[in-house]
């Protein structure tokens, strides 16, 4: 049990688009009802839509290549 932790990548959310249909924000930071998960160690922000899409494979934590 001695494993070093891996420190979380920095927060910022500079050019942030939705991973599954490239739309934008509009501003740099995330809107509230995007979604960010991390996968294979990078972090993936869905938008709203793209979110109530897939909302059943996000919470049973499938693995987004299965959507």
């Amino acid at each position: 049990m001695d494993e070093e932790t891996q420190e979380p990548e920095a927060a910022g959310t500079e050019g942030v688009v939705c991973a599954l249909c490239g739309t934008g924000p509009g501003s740099d930071d995330a809107p509230t009802t995007w979604i960010c998960s991390v996968e294979n160690g990078s972090r993936r922000y869905l938008c709203d839509s793209c979110a109530r899409s897939h909302i059943r494979a996000i919470e049973g934590r499938l693995d987004s290549a299965w959507w």
